[in-house]
């Protein structure tokens, strides 16, 4: 069964359009909010606030990432990340006696 998401053909990832194309506002929105000045047009947690005034513009960072991330972007390399070899698959040998 395939899924609707993403679609393997000859080992290369396919995602759908509508997908990409959700993932591709979401990106645009969070760098939006990332962008606005600090006058408080679009704030959800006023920065006023002690240790949470920054949680909203964590969030819209991290959802930054991951939407560069969907499309190939792999921010995490830059700081040293290290890419899983194999995508986690293990690969088992079970015997039936």
């Amino acid at each position: 069964m395939e899924n609707q998401k993403t679609i393997v053909n000859d080992g290369i990832k396919k995602r759908s359009v509508g997908s990409s194309i959700v993932v591709g506002i979401l990106g645009a929105i969070s760098v939006v909010y990332l962008l606005n000045p600090t006058w408080g047009l679009l704030e959800f947690i006023p920065d006023g606030f002690p240790i949470i005034g920054n949680l909203d513009e964590a969030a819209a960072a991290a959802m930054l990432i991951s939407c560069l991330a969907y499309f190939g972007l792999d921010i995490g390399a830059l700081f040293g990340r290290k890419t899983k070899k194999g995508d986690g698959v293990i690969d088992v040998e079970v015997e039936d006696r």
